[in-house]
């Protein structure tokens, strides 16, 4: 989860480790560290804290002198976040300093060893352990840093992406990558190497991006050399130009990236299916699908694996398919799928959702399903990202960055591409009449603008967040198709306003949860006129009857539930499997406002990052 950056060039590297840094504070914020290469000496400043803290503390400690540098933002795994936990990590020597992201999981048998052979730890972390390996088959061998490097990681279990440098080599760095991105910008004769390509996109537009097992010896002048690590074999790098741009990783204007993320809804479901939703012409086009349209057609399921909120994603799509498709459906947690025994064959059809497509556990749940034959289409927002790279076909959601830990567009241009999908299966099935087919595609079409309209509730939600924002509890229920949606509105309350909240199918209420329910208790009901609404009213009248406060999302008209609920937000009218792109607006500006309200952190929620490249 770790962000690192690195640069080698010309330029000043401080400003640029220290602003790429920043931008990458999404991936973990409990400590940050950098060092410096001034020709003479490493300054290395390292503080539990934020980015600014390393800043602050690094004005004032170190000579911030140097075109060689290194930087580190922690998400803690060996070791609590403090000052000599942080990274970057020397080696015995002090010649060898190394930034890393991930976790090594023999580290405790490599540290006895290494403390046989008369190395000395200052830190918890396995990665001082893994630079001190490195110096030792250094030195032991009597090889070059890169050689060095490839030796070591052949004796480690884990993941990692490392960057790791020798004060006595200041025109090379070392990289390294196993199920932890890594990219590498390539400028005029400089280079960065970052988590992803935030660090450096106002430098250069072109990008490296490393495969699993490959590492690459940077050097100034000199092409980029890529090998495998397991076999030496020489790996070609591809270049390839970067579509991001610097606008859309700044917050322009609003006060937290996730308000952001929120407003840019509607653009980002629009870009999600622009050039692939044809409405008028009554057409799909998704080349993924087009292109391996009878694996799906004669699938006997479809398992869907992901965690978090692109699981709830999932959940809405086992909802679309079935209903829609009428293809069986299985959702996942792809941390549990990958440590059970699953019976996959190649009949099945896994589709693996993650934001980054970097998630660790589903990245496994991916190459599982491939040793047994299955069929995997990716969703996911990064492009280049492993996920995009290991599976057979997919779609990306194009929805742009997402710095926001808790994610927004996300969960929505997951559920449209799920949509299009569904969709297009339908009808070449021949569920869906012309006539259906084209109602659900221009409903479709118009979800962006009814988003736009859903938005104009937050004047109201802010009002109603005040009213709540000190509660303890909270309760959210949804049936059908926003049974997932209470889910997610729970899972985003929790992630960055750290109040309880549990989501619960509406009928599941009487179940249990109904104990809990007094006159301290809000509870979300998403209540539209779709589906089972006569069923959702007869819930609300039992926690009416025993005292709750009521928030409910209801459709724009609606009479019966506002006459029982305490607060009502409207969102438009659509068709029943298209609701949860519109409900789960007012959840995340409830969850947002109350958040801001209490003081929290939103964009950075304590303990979370916002891509688990770890298990």
């Amino acid at each position: 989860m770790c962000g690192i950056v690195g640069y080698i060039g010309h330029r000043d590297a401080y400003p640029i480790i220290i602003k790429g840094l920043q931008r990458l504070e999404y991936r973990g914020y409990d400590s940050a560290g950098i060092a410096l290469y001034d020709g003479n000496e490493i300054n290395l400043s390292k503080t539990k804290g934020k980015v600014e803290d390393l800043n602050n503390k690094a004005k004032s400690t170190i000579s911030l002198e140097g075109k060689l540098g290194i930087g580190h933002t922690r998400w803690a795994t060996h070791g609590v976040p403090n000052d000599m936990n942080s990274h970057p990590h020397y080696s015995n020597s002090g010649d060898l300093v190394i930034i890393h992201n991930g976790i090594i999981e023999n580290y405790d048998a490599i540290k006895k060893e290494l403390t046989k052979r008369g190395y000395t730890f200052s830190s918890e972390t396995d990665t001082e352990v893994l630079v001190n390996l490195i110096e030792e088959v250094k030195r032991k061998e009597g090889v070059k840093l890169g050689k060095a490097v490839q030796i070591a990681l052949n004796e480690v279990v884990g993941a990692y992406a490392i960057a790791v440098f020798d004060k006595q080599k200041p025109d090379e760095i070392v990289v390294a990558k196993l199920g932890s991105p890594l990219a590498i910008g390539v400028g005029e004769n400089e280079f960065f190497i970052a988590s992803d390509a935030s660090p450096f996109i106002e430098f250069t537009n072109n990008a490296i991006y490393l495969e699993d097992e490959e590492m690459a010896v940077i050097r100034l002048g000199k092409e980029i050399k890529l090998r495998k690590i397991k076999d030496d074999a020489i790996a070609y790098p591809s270049i390839q130009e970067l579509a991001l741009n610097l606008e859309e990783i700044e917050k322009g204007g609003f006060d937290h990236f996730m308000l952001k993320e929120i407003y840019e809804q509607p653009r980002a479901i629009l870009d999600t299916y622009r050039g692939r939703l044809l409405a008028k012409e009554g057409i799909i086009k998704m080349a993924g699908i087009d292109d391996n349209l009878e694996k799906f057609l004669n699938a006997n399921r479809i398992i869907i694996v992901a965690c978090g909120t692109s699981w709830h994603a999932g959940l809405v799509a086992e909802y679309i398919f079935e209903d829609l498709a009428r293809i069986p459906v299985e959702v996942e947690y792809a941390s549990e799928f990958r440590y059970r025994n699953p019976v996959i064959t190649d009949k099945d059809v896994l589709i693996a959702i993650s934001q980054s497509g970097e998630t660790a556990d589903t990245l496994a749940a991916i190459k599982l399903a491939k040793e047994k034959g299955a069929f995997v289409f990716g969703v996911c927002n990064v492009v280049g990202s492993s996920i995009a790279r290991e599976t057979d076909a997919g779609a990306y959601t194009h929805a742009g960055p997402e710095i926001g830990v808790a994610s927004t567009k996300a969960f929505t241009t997951q559920i449209t591409v799920l949509t299009l999908l569904a969709l297009k299966l339908a009808k070449e099935k021949g569920i869906f009449n012309k006539t259906r087919f084209h109602e659900h595609l221009s409903e479709l079409e118009n979800i962006p603008s009814k988003v736009e309209k859903a938005l104009l509730s937050n004047p109201l939600v802010e009002i109603i967040s005040n009213v709540y924002k000190d509660s303890t509890n909270c309760l959210y229920l949804g049936r059908g198709y926003n049974f997932p949606v209470a889910l997610e509105g729970a899972l985003k309350l929790k992630e960055i306003s750290y109040i309880h909240a549990e989501g619960y199918p509406a009928a599941e209420m009487k179940h249990g949860p109904i104990a809990l329910i007094d006159e301290h208790m809000p509870v979300v009901v998403i209540a539209t006129n779709k589906g089972h609404y006569e069923k959702v009213v007869s819930n609300i009248q039992e926690i009416k009857s025993r005292k709750g406060k009521i928030i409910a999302v209801v459709t724009e008209g609606d009479v019966q539930v506002k006459e029982l609920a305490d607060h009502v937000i409207e969102i438009p009218e659509t068709l029943e499997s298209l609701t949860p792109l519109l409900t789960t607006i007012p959840l995340q500006l409830l969850s947002y406002h109350i958040a801001v309200m209490r003081g929290c952190n939103v964009d950075q929620p304590r303990n979370l990052a916002k891509s688990v490249t770890v298990e």
